[in-house]
Formats: C-alpha cells, structure tokens, sequence
C-alpha cells in the first residue's frame, strides 16, 4: 500500500509567512527569480545551435565547392543532431555559455577555443563509429573546427568592438574632460579602457605620455602616444586636453613631483589614479583624485616578509605602549593583520586610547584588545599588566617627542625617556618576554637636543639589557614625522590657508621621508631580523628640501609660489641640523636579509656602570635645567647643552620654535613619517 504524503498546512504557516494585501509572496518571488535566471542561461546556450547550423552546412558547400555529390548531403544531415549535441555539451562542461559578449576578455576566447576544440575532438571519435552510417569527411570536421572558431570569437570581439569603439566614444564625447595619461605600460592601458568603459566618470582620454621613445607613435588601446611627459604643456594645448592622469605606482614619485610642477606651469590638473593594491585592499576606488603630498615622496614601496612576521606575531600576546600615538596606533592596526591572540594597547592618554580601541575593534576578528591606562613610568602599575597577560612581544613606541617642549621641561623628558624606558625594559625581561623593540629616533645620533639625548641614554640601557637576558631587546630608529598635529604638513597647510607666509627655517634643509604605514611595517620587519642588542636603520632613499616640500603644498593648494603665498626663511634654531645623521663615529652600517633594513653595529656599554650613572641622574631629576643638562652631558658622549634651555625660557620663545619647526618629529631612523602625532625642532 503505497501511501500519499501531503504537505502540512500549519508548517507552511510557519515557514512562509503570509504576505501583507498587494504584496507577492517573498518565497514565491526568489522563486521566479531563480527560474528566470535559468532560462536565460539555458536561451544562451541555444543561441549557439544557429551558429553551429549554419558553420556546419557552409563548410560541406566549401569543401565541395557548392556541388555536393550524390548520398553527401543525407549523411551530413544525419550526423546534424550529433554535431549539435556534442559541441552543446562541450560548450555547457567549459561554461562559455556564460561569458558576458561585451566584456570579452582574452581568457575567454581561450576557454572557447579550448570547448571547440574538445567538441571537434569528439565528434572526431563519433564520427569514427558511425562511419558506415552517417559519417562524414575528416576535412569537413577540422574545417568546422576552424569555422566555428572563427564565427563565434569575431561574434564576441564584433560586439565588443561596437561597445567600446563606437557606443562609449560617443556617450563619454557628450561634456566629456579631455585628458592625458602618463605611462605607456600596463597600468596606462588598464587605466584607458577602464575610463572609456565608463562614461559616467566624464573623462575622455585623447593621448598617452610615456618616457619611452620607442613607445612614441604607437597605439595603446586605441589612443596614440603622443610623446615625453615633458612635453605635457605642449601636447595638452595641442588636443585640448585639460587633466592629466597619472598611474601610481607605475609613475615614480621624482617623476610625479615633476609633472606637476610641469602641470601647474601649464594650468592643467593633475590627478593619480590608485595601483591595484589600493583597489584590492578597497583603500581607494577607481575615480582619479588630486595629487596628495603622499604621491611626492620620493620613496619606493615597502615589501614585507609576511611569512617571517606573521610567524614573530600569529597567536602572541603583544604589547604595544603609546598605543594612542601616531606611531604606536598605526603598529597596533599592522599587528592585528597577523592575528595576535590577544593585543594589549597601553597609553595614559585616556581620550586617544578610547578612540583607537574602538577603530581597532570593528577590524579585531578572533583578537582580543585590551585597553590599558598607564604610564611607563609607573612600575607597580606595569607590573601588574604583565603578570596578569604575560605578553610575548612588547613594541615600545611611548615617549615625549615635542622637542622645544623637552627643551623647555627636561625633567619630564628624562623621566619619561630615560626612566620610563628603564622601568618598562626591567619589568618586561622580569615577566620573561621573547621580544622588545624600542622605537628610537635619529636625533639620537650625535644628539643636539635634550629629546635626543635622552633617546640615546635610552637605547644604550636596551642594548646593555640585552647582554643579560635570552629575549630579543632591539632598537629601531625613526627621523621625522610629518602630517601631524604641530608637524609640518598641517603646520603648512594652516599657514596657507590663513593666506601664508609659509615658514620654513632654512633653504637647504633637507629631511627623508616616510608614511606611517611605511614605519610601523619595518618596524615590524625589524622585529623579526633581531637576535638581540641590534639597532636596526633604513634605507632612506633620496632626501627632500623642506623648502622644496612647502612649494608642492602651496602648489597643491592651488596657489602660486612667491606670487600668492611667500616663504619666509626664519633662520636655523640653537641645536637644529640642517641635514639627518644615520650612523655615528662608533657605529657600523652592515647589511640585513631586508634591503631595506641595515645593522647599525655598536659595541654595548657595561650595564653595571650606566646603572650608577643613571641612579645619580636620577638624584637631579627635579633639580634647575642647568644642572639636568650637565648631567646629560656627562653621560652622553657628543652632547651640548644648549645655551637658551633653562626654566626660565619664556612661553614666547616656545611658541616661535613650534610656528617655525617645519621637519622634525620622531620616527624610525630611517626618514619622516607622514601622518604622525608629533614634531620637534
């Protein structure tokens, strides 16, 4: 007895839910959706059968010259249906049937010729056991072949020919900005068609500039190459074109710094169009944008070993210290992306470590974030942090780095430099840590100041722990941090705003730079190449005029220089340099595995002897600036103390050292930074 299932009323009920009055049923409507999707894949399948017909009939009157003999034709017409359903279900197993005709690609026409090829195969294997029946002439088949190829790629590349060559020239005509593009190479062509793929971005590219002479007069999807970037006033007038386009990274930043000094010059706009890993990342999307003060640094891309870091930081608990910071904060967003167990973010800056705890908490997925509120200073308050989470990895990047700030209040920079460092380094090694990285800064070669002398003192203490400890206690050192508040981007960009003048300390001051990304990534490449008591530098590049970088800011503004906004030369300040330091007279530069990244070799002081030069630095702390300053001095070989560093120096004078600082900051000795939190003179 075969019994009869029918659905339950009740359950259906439940499951599907009655629409409101006017409204279709949500289930029935997927449904419809579904099925109408199918059918159209299915009616694009069939388009092919007429194209099959009609290749197939016209290669028998080919091969037979229009007479077919006797008993040919009947055999033809009944193999048809096998021709038919096996280059069918070639088709449907190699998915062509799918392909979009106006995005033909190259990959495509590859997977067509690869399904007319199995189903000529095919219908070569058939054909071998029907012969005596309905089979066919082997030409006939390989001229099918050929045929069928022919047919359908030229249907596909005819149709997108007509979209591209005919219907967006036509729509992207209509308002459309003409423009220029720099570099002939893959990205220029990526750029070009993915512009005239898209009209409603309102561009119309009219010629290519690349640097190549070879490349000149040729065609690169369809726009010609006109000639040199340095030509681009010329050849802008000459095809009105009025923007010019410029593909990053493939266009260097000397070059783009040049082109839009070429492209102000000419009263054309210049714009960068993000490389892929932008695109990738979804840091930027496809719609050209101003030139920032990022695409002007002459800096090449950092490559990170992300095997090695991920291997240093997957699974660990680390630790990072003035996690509010610009240096700190952007560390703790770079260790999330190799999955820590757990990432402790510490700071006494209550404000900043609340906002950045909650940026890092949307991007934590399987991390757990702890904020802490402390300061480096506080022992018993670092103690308890590291017997409770016991961190594998700690990165210090918390210190005072205004450097007329430090100058004005060298007890506080001691204490919190130098002290703060220590007590952080002991207590660390004391809960058994793998690793330390000290975040130092260039200043701390042949110091002038009173910030970089204590930076020294500090990485002489890591560097003395290290001959006592297992752990990794290495130093990585930083130049200059621009972008922040106080630091020479905003500073800049605030004094052209308030109608200039801009002002900039000396005209050959130069300084290298660097994006905060850039910094925190080699710091954490640094991480991994130490075994302990290293002090790690970076390969720089070529160094830039300050002066040279208040003119693009004007430029970018959209200002004429001297014209519309002056610069005003304010003379150097007591201590400042007019150029960086890597290494001092006792260091050796030696190479990496990165690089990037080279070994500045110094031999480590005995731990026993700073402890007691220290411990009397520290009797002084809260003494009168003149006699802190002597004891700095006495402890750090190069240092002089300067003259107007006393605690009587007046708020006035501070206030003109900031308004004046345009190229100090801190950061790892290896160039400015951009983007960060602070600035020193």
């Amino acid at each position: 007895m075969t019994k009869r299932f029918e659905r339950s009323p009740g359950i259906i009920a439940r499951s599907r839910p009655s629409p409101a009055p006017g409204e279709r049923a949500p289930g029935r409507t997927a449904w419809l959706r579904y099925a109408a999707a199918q059918y159209r894949v299915i009616g694009q399948a069939a388009t092919h059968l007429p194209a099959f017909v009609a290749v197939y009939l016209m290669v028998y009157l080919i091969r037979f010259d229009g007479v077919l003999p006797v008993g040919v034709l009947e055999k033809g017409i009944a193999f048809l249906p096998v021709v038919l359903s096996v280059k069918l279900a070639a088709f449907v197993a190699m998915k062509c049937h799918r392909g979009w005709f106006r995005r033909a690609t190259f990959a495509d026409v590859v997977t067509l010729a690869e399904a007319i090829t199995l189903g000529s195969i095919a219908l070569a294997v058939v054909n071998q056991f029907l012969a005596g029946w309905a089979g066919v002439p082997r030409s006939v088949l390989i001229m099918d072949w050929a045929g069928t190829l022919l047919v359908l790629c030229g249907a596909r590349g005819f149709k997108r020919l007509i979209h591209e060559r005919y219907y967006f020239p036509v729509v992207s005509n209509r308002r459309a900005e003409r423009g220029l593009i720099v570099s002939a190479a893959e990205a220029g062509e990526v750029v070009i068609r993915t512009i005239h793929a898209q009209p409603h971005l309102g561009l119309k590219i009219v010629g290519v500039l690349d640097p190549d002479r070879a490349t000149h007069g040729r065609i690169l999807a369809g726009v010609k190459v006109l000639g040199s970037p340095e030509d681009v006033g010329r050849h802008a007038a000459r095809h009105q074109a009025k923007v010019v386009l410029i593909p990053t990274p493939a266009v260097p930043p000397r070059e783009v710094r040049a082109l839009m000094t070429a492209c102000c010059e000419a009263g054309l706009k210049a714009r960068v169009v993000p490389g892929f890993d932008a695109l990738l990342t979804g840091a930027m999307t496809v719609q050209p944008r101003d030139i920032d003060i990022h695409d002007l640094l002459c800096r090449e891309p950092v490559r990170l070993d992300d095997e090695s870091v991920g291997r240093f930081l997957c699974g660990r608990i680390v630790l990072v210290t003035g996690a509010a910071g610009s240096i700190g904060s952007e560390l703790c967003r770079q260790v999330l992306a190799f999955r820590p167990e757990r990432l402790l973010l510490l700071d006494h800056n209550e404000n900043g470590l609340f906002f950045i705890e909650r940026e890092l908490r949307d991007r934590a997925a399987g991390t757990e974030l702890v904020p802490c509120i402390a300061s480096i200073t506080d022992s018993a308050r670092l103690r308890s942090i590291f017997d409770r989470f016991r961190p594998g990895v700690v990165f210090h990047a918390a210190a005072h780095k205004h450097v007329p700030m430090m100058e004005i209040n060298p007890g506080e920079a001691i204490k919190n430099n130098i002290f703060g460092t220590r007590t952080l380094v002991d207590e660390a090694l004391r809960a058994s840590v793998d690793a330390f990285v000290m975040i130092s800064t260039d200043k701390a070669v042949n110091p002038t100041s009173v910030m970089g002398a204590c930076k020294r003192l500090a990485e002489m203490y890591v560097q003395a722990r290290s001959e006592q400890t297992d752990a990794r206690l290495v130093t990585v050192r930083f130049g200059n941090v621009l972008g922040s508040n106080g630091s020479v981007v905003p500073l800049f960009k605030e004094q052209i705003r308030r109608g200039g003048p801009v002002t900039v300390t000396h005209p050959d001051m130069t300084r290298y730079f660097m994006t905060i990304p850039e910094a925190a990534l080699l710091v954490l490449q640094a991480a991994t190449l130490g075994c302990g008591g290293e002090i790690f530098v970076l390969d720089m590049g070529e160094p830039v005029k300050i002066v040279d970088l208040a003119r693009d800011l004007i430029r970018l503004s959209g200002f004429e220089v001297d014209r519309e906004i002056a610069i005003v030369f304010s003379g150097l300040r007591p201590g400042e340099k007019l150029y960086e330091e890597l290494h001092d007279l006792h260091e050796e530069g030696l190479p990496t595995p990165h690089p990037k990244i080279f070994l500045a070799k110094h031999r480590p002081c005995s731990i026993h002897r700073l402890r007691a030069q220290l411990d009397h630095l520290a009797q002084v702390a809260n003494r009168p600036a003149d006699q802190l300053l002597a004891a700095l001095a006495e402890l750090v070989p190069g240092y002089q103390p300067r003259a107007w560093a006393d605690e009587g120096t007046s708020t006035a004078s501070l206030e003109l050292a900031t308004a004046c600082d345009e190229s100090r900051g801190f950061a790892i000795r290896c160039g400015s930074t951009l983007g960060g939190s602070f600035v020193d003179g």
